[in-house]
């Protein structure tokens, strides 16, 4: 039986993901800190931070893993109806902290929000990196969904969405799918999955594949011009 390992605060390492719990399943490893190098360490090593605002920070790498391929996100006939009724705008970058203020808001049914204050302030550091961006849906000049997360090399690491319109969040999946595509990423990091995920295209791919994955992608230096600040003009509903 593998233990649980606590962080040195001394260093960014990290344990070897497959040396994470099968229950509860992936959980890896305990404590450190959300310091922007210890962050992009673990992403770089197919880990992440996921922990209720009363625990101990921890971290995880689930078997098996949720991912994307970028060109292959499902749109619904819901979706492309919606759309022709009622265009929405996309953007990149242009409002992440209401990005991830909205993400934190806590769902129906749910009692509280995983993406704590000690969260939202970790990745606007690193969205102050250029690490961690925003897509935006707009409704004129309303924010009515987006998503947010990091990228590292030809991977990026999706951390969380909102909707408040009807189909916001899938807009946003598949507006990030087409953008991300035009760039050359290879792959969609969507973590852990549910049927929402299902319902737009997530495929689950073992631990062991996604980190073969990883490792090839990870180091990839991908056209900055991405991640600029910048309206995206996509029609879904063709």
């Amino acid at each position: 039986m593998n233990s649980l390992p606590f962080l040195n605060p001394a260093n960014t390492l990290f344990p070897p993901p497959e040396q994470a719990l099968t229950d509860p399943n992936g959980l890896l490893a305990i404590g450190g800190d959300l310091s922007a190098p210890r962050l992009l360490s673990a992403y770089y090593n197919g880990i992440f931070p996921w922990f209720n605002d009363d625990d101990p920070i921890l971290w995880w790498s689930p078997d098996p893993r949720a991912v994307f391929s970028p060109q292959a996100i499902h749109i619904s006939h819901s979706l492309k109806k919606t759309l022709k009724k009622q265009p929405w705008r996309f953007t990149i970058n242009h409002a992440f902290t209401e990005v991830i203020t909205a993400c934190a808001a806590p769902r129906a049914k749910q009692a509280g929000t995983w993406i704590t204050d000690t969260i939202q302030t970790a990745y606007q550091a690193l969205h102050q990196l250029k690490r961690a961006h925003s897509l935006e849906v707009w409704q004129d000049n309303e924010l009515i969904g987006g998503l947010y997360g990091i990228n590292v090399g030809g991977v990026f690491c999706g951390e969380s969405m909102f909707h408040r319109r009807n189909n916001a969040s899938k807009a946003a999946m598949a507006a990030l799918g087409h953008h991300l595509h035009q760039y050359q990423y290879q792959l969609i990091d969507a973590q852990l999955m549910n049927p929402y995920l299902v319902s737009l295209g997530a495929k689950p791919l073992s631990r062991r594949d996604f980190l073969h994955r990883l490792h090839q992608l990870r180091d990839l230096k991908l056209d900055t011009q991405c991640w600029q600040p910048q309206e995206i003009n996509i029609d879904l509903h063709k």
